[in-house]
């Protein structure tokens, strides 16, 4: 059986065997995902108290995107129980995927994959970890609060619908490229109904911005470490707090500017956690809270902080 913290490639795939009840996640690059390591913490401790979870490992496999229609067929036939999805397999494998669940289809991508008889069943995880770390860290709901949505991407559509479906205060969006804000705002006005849904460039914030907003980055901005901040906060209204879903970098350059006026503010690792947590549950039905202590556990004994 091929060493969990291997990175595989279809060549592995179809060259071994994966005895037990495997899981794996499939990304382009996939050497940088902490998805092995926190799932298979969790899975050593489920194992403490369960002997059905010692067959259980989590792999990580590098799969180009012209590959993943392939990869996902072979996974399938060796009946691989869950599989997770990174860049850049979210929204490209929905055309793969026999049953998709409701949330998944309302947000255009899947990051998690149930096996059944039919196919993939096709699953988003991602709102339950945003919503799950927005609470951990700041002791409040998406439910009633006033959210600034930084973006207008696949991970920013994943946040505003999660912000809406769980009835959010108002919604206001800003991104550079006005083409790709109104796109996503034509796309939530349905789905927002009597929730305010505005939007606004990054530069221009409006007279009547709030103060105490929820600011969330779901912006590619600040990956790099010379990348400036998608907004200026001190251009805003005081916010209540600043949540940015990357993680690695843990300290981007909106963090510091949060940090520096005394804002109470986090990176999203919390968010992967509770997110692989939830996967975790698809596959197994043990609560996502039951196994989101174990994975934390493991990346800050990795040397990843939260």
């Amino acid at each position: 059986m091929p060493d969990p913290d291997s990175i595989l490639t279809l060549a592995d795939l179809g060259d071994r065997s994966f005895p037990g009840t495997a899981l794996a996640v499939l990304g382009h690059p996939i050497r940088h995902s902490l998805s092995p390591p926190m799932h298979n913490a969790a899975l050593a401790e489920l194992a403490r108290t369960d002997a059905a979870y010692r067959a259980w490992r989590y792999f990580r496999f590098e799969v180009p995107p012209e590959e993943l229609p392939r990869a996902l067929g072979l996974l399938h036939a060796k009946r691989f129980r869950g599989v997770n999805l990174t860049v850049p397999h979210k929204v490209l494998a929905l055309e793969h995927v026999a049953i998709i669940d409701g949330a998944a289809r309302t947000v255009g991508a899947v990051n998690t994959l149930r096996w059944s008889e039919r196919g993939w069943h096709g699953f988003n995880t991602d709102g339950y970890g945003l919503a799950a770390a927005v609470r951990e860290h700041f002791q409040c709901e998406l439910t009633g609060a006033s959210i600034l949505l930084l973006g207008a991407g696949g991970a920013a559509r994943g946040a505003a619908v999660e912000c809406l479906q769980r009835g959010c205060a108002s919604l206001w969006i800003s991104n550079r490229t006005a083409a790709n804000l109104e796109a996503l705002l034509a796309a939530l006005r349905p789905l927002a109904g009597t929730i305010p849904l505005r939007g606004f460039a990054p530069d221009a914030p409006p007279a009547d911005l709030p103060a105490g907003l929820l600011v969330i980055n779901a912006t590619s901005a600040g990956l790099r470490a010379n990348d400036p901040a998608p907004i200026d906060l001190p251009r805003l209204p005081r916010p209540a707090s600043v949540f940015d879903m990357i993680y690695n970098p843990p300290r981007t350059a909106l963090l510091r500017q949060a940090e520096a006026h005394g804002i109470p503010c986090a990176n999203g690792l919390a968010m992967l956690v509770h997110q692989g947590a939830r996967a975790l549950e698809i596959w197994s039905g043990v609560p996502a809270v039951r196994t989101a202590p174990a994975m934390s556990a493991a990346l800050r004994t990795a040397g990843h902080a939260r």
